[in-house]
């Protein structure tokens, strides 16, 4: 049986022109054009290449990622930093399963937080952002989704 294995990789590695497909189909699936010709054209791509890549190549959204999540962070050894992230979860209505976190060293503490987020009010990308963005947040790391 030949089956088919998925990545998960970050954009900041992967070729331009997969980011280019993906803004084509976004364009194409908001009705913001009338083509796909158009659609190419608007972000600098070949029809080609579209049609090479189009089956082939997905933004992970809420849908693809299942139910709950595990995410590594390196958190500043300071006061209200991990309430600050357990909130900003909450917001984005992701409900918090279990925290692990290692005694702090040389400034930092080592937390891992598994949560579910079957019902986000926003898209996981926009929740990871928003915690990548806090005060005393130093790394954020995905370890899995379920």
């Amino acid at each position: 049986m030949n089956t088919k294995k998925f990545f998960i990789v970050s954009e900041d590695i992967i070729p331009d022109v997969f980011i280019k497909v993906i803004e084509a189909k976004n364009l194409i699936n908001a009705n913001l054009v009338s083509s796909i010709t158009e659609a190419v054209n608007k972000v600098g791509l070949s029809r080609s290449t579209y049609y090479k890549y189009c089956d082939h190549v997905f933004l992970l959204e809420n849908g693809a990622l299942g139910n709950k999540s595990t995410i590594n962070l390196i958190l500043k050894h300071e006061s209200g930093v991990l309430s600050k992230i357990l909130d900003t979860i909450s917001e984005h209505n992701g409900n918090i399963l279990t925290i692990t976190q290692n005694p702090p060293e040389n400034g930092v503490a080592n937390v891992s937080i598994h949560f579910e987020i079957s019902k986000l009010n926003s898209s996981y990308n926009t929740l990871l952002d928003s915690i990548k963005k806090l005060d005393g947040v130093e790394q954020l790391t995905l370890l899995s989704l379920e």
